[in-house]
């Protein structure tokens, strides 16, 4: 096989491949229908056609006839008158006339066989017509409903394309989903032992943070009262207060050294 036919070979494969996905058996069914029916159109046409024809014929044999009746007249009158040369030439027309009309009574019983023909066949094709018509709608339903029913077993399996899609998506929601849920797990026990500190001090206890607020509040009002100590006109009542807690503060540092003075005493 030369290198060129392998080449159309292979372009038409592909095609009909193509045009056999492509291709839709309802659309194809009516299609076809179409076509049927313009044929049986046709066939319908060229009857009324041939039956004109042969109405014309019949109109003409029709027309010969009368003058055919009429010479006849003219010449029985022309033998009455004794004028037997113009009955000579009427009847001489007359028989002109006959060839004519058997001529054309041929040509109508032709055109009525011809007629006949292109009934029946119009009648069977009608017949086949509606046959296929039928037939149409049955195997339209059938694959219909087969198709139908395809697209809603790979809708329940999941193999369609769409639904496919939406379960792959689903299961990527759902790993991410995991993986999150596994590593905010394991942050959290990191934490809980100690490897990992809470940057936001909330692994301080309640107690600590009592003991904290405490002191904080206890360094606050201490520095206000120097404050109003060392304004000016401030009442001595606070001075004394500061003195005495002072005191409180410095008597533990001075009680061992007057110990230490009594004792060689």
């Amino acid at each position: 096989m030369s290198i060129f036919k392998r080449i159309a070979t292979i372009f038409g494969a592909k095609a009909n491949k193509a045009l056999d996905k492509a291709e839709n058996p309802n659309e194809t069914l009516d299609y076809s229908y179409q076509k049927q029916l313009e044929l049986l159109q046709k066939v319908r046409r060229s009857v009324a056609d041939v039956a004109t024809s042969r109405k014309r014929l019949e109109l003409q044999m029709g027309q010969l006839e009368q003058q055919q009746a009429k010479l006849s007249e003219q010449a029985q009158k022309a033998m009455s008158m004794g004028r037997e040369d113009l009955a000579r030439e009427a009847l001489t027309r007359k028989s002109g006339l006959s060839t004519q009309i058997t001529d054309i009574q041929t040509q109508h019983q032709n055109l009525q066989a011809e007629e006949q023909k292109l009934t029946m066949a119009s009648q069977r094709l009608q017949a086949k017509v509606d046959a296929f018509r039928t037939k149409k709608e049955t195997i339209k339903a059938t694959y219909t409903a087969a198709e139908a029913q395809t697209k809603i077993g790979e809708a329940f399996t999941g193999i369609s394309e769409e639904f496919g899609d939406v379960g792959l998506a689903i299961q990527r929601a759902e790993d991410k989903t995991a993986s999150l849920q596994a590593r905010a797990g394991a942050v959290d026990e990191l934490i809980a032992s100690g490897a990992l500190d809470d940057m936001t001090g909330s692994s301080q206890d309640d107690i600590s943070r009592q003991l904290e607020s405490l002191s904080s509040d206890n360094d606050v009002e201490m520095e206000l009262a120097r404050m109003r100590e060392a304004l000016p006109g401030a009442p001595a009542a606070p001075r004394k207060a500061l003195e005495a807690e002072d005191a409180v503060v410095t008597e533990p540092e001075q009680q061992p050294s007057q110990s230490r003075q009594g004792g060689p005493q």
